[in-house]
């Protein structure tokens, strides 16, 4: 049974399936009933939430801000249900999003520490862009997101737990690897494998490259991949030379099948941060993670 106004639950279903008629089964509910329930919410809102077009469902603008809203209240509905049941078994479940370069790092290791050591402690991970990751913190899916860079949003709490690093990272079979830097002339004379145009690793790689009056578009880039362990047993290969973070190869790296390089006059930092809302109710969990990746690093 739903908590949220069902004039709410009725509305964020037929935004799923785009049929008044569908949503009416999924819900139980006649196709008439539906439509009530909309024309009560558009009454409510004092605007239409749906134009209807050609027999085709399309969101007003109205509509869209709703519809956001709406999905927020459903997923604190969830976690309320999810905190009680979870209190009751004195159990904390932790959802925590991260990106693909701290999926490729220590962090994991970290966290499955975490949880090995507390059974009171039960951790879902999520991997994604920064940008969704925001969006699903915004929305309360998450409580912890560990990415690579600091909030702009004011609701926002954060801790800085390191300072990354992108290096160009070769095989050690590649004679370049040889070398204590790499210039943007010898890189250029290279095959690029980078990530998609939608992660941060190449929009920071991008960003600097304008900085300095570059562009990508001037590298013979060869590969767009998604998974950086994929780029890794590429480059391992000597497929290419790739642009990671430091951080998300150091296992290749003490193993010597990469080797990192400096990009001469490009410097591309970056810091490893755990954000989380304000509300959020168990800092000390904040602490345990900052201190066994730390700890891990080290080791």
């Amino acid at each position: 049974m739903s908590l949220l106004d069902e004039k709410l639950e009725t509305f964020i279903t037929v935004c799923e399936v785009k049929n008044f008629t569908k949503a009416g089964e999924i819900l139980g509910l006649t196709q008439p009933a539906v439509s009530q329930h909309v024309k009560k919410l558009e009454e409510e809102l004092g605007t239409q939430v749906f134009l209807r077009k050609k027999g085709e469902i399309v969101l007003s603008q109205e509509g869209e801000i709703a519809l956001l809203y709406a999905k927020r209240m459903h997923a604190l509905q969830d976690k309320m249900r999810d905190k009680i049941k979870n209190a009751k078994a004195n159990i904390r479940k932790i959802r925590i999003g991260i990106t693909h370069t701290q999926e490729s790092g220590y962090m994991i290791e970290a966290l499955s520490k975490i949880a090995l050591g507390d059974d009171n402690i039960n951790i879902t991970f999520i991997t994604d862009t920064i940008k969704n990751l925001y969006v699903m913190l915004e929305n309360f899916e998450l409580d912890i997101l560990i990415i690579e860079e600091k909030p702009t949003n004011p609701d926002f709490n954060f801790m800085v737990i390191d300072t990354d690093m992108l290096m160009c990272m070769v095989s050690s079979q590649n004679p370049i690897a040889q070398k204590p830097a790499i210039t943007l002339n010898d890189l250029k004379k290279q095959h690029l494998i980078l990530r998609l145009p939608t992660s941060a690793t190449r929009e920071k790689f991008a960003n600097s490259l304008e900085a300095i009056g570059e562009s990508i578009d001037n590298f013979d880039v060869i590969i767009e991949v998604d998974s950086i362990s994929t780029i890794k047993n590429l480059v391992k290969k000597d497929v290419g030379v790739s642009i990671l973070s430091k951080s998300a190869c150091m296992k290749e790296l003490r193993k010597k099948s990469l080797v990192a390089l400096p990009i001469e006059n490009l410097s591309m930092t970056r810091e490893t941060t755990i954000v989380y809302h304000k509300t959020f109710n168990h800092v000390e969990i904040i602490e345990r993670i900052a201190t066994a990746y730390q700890e891990i690093a080290k080791q």
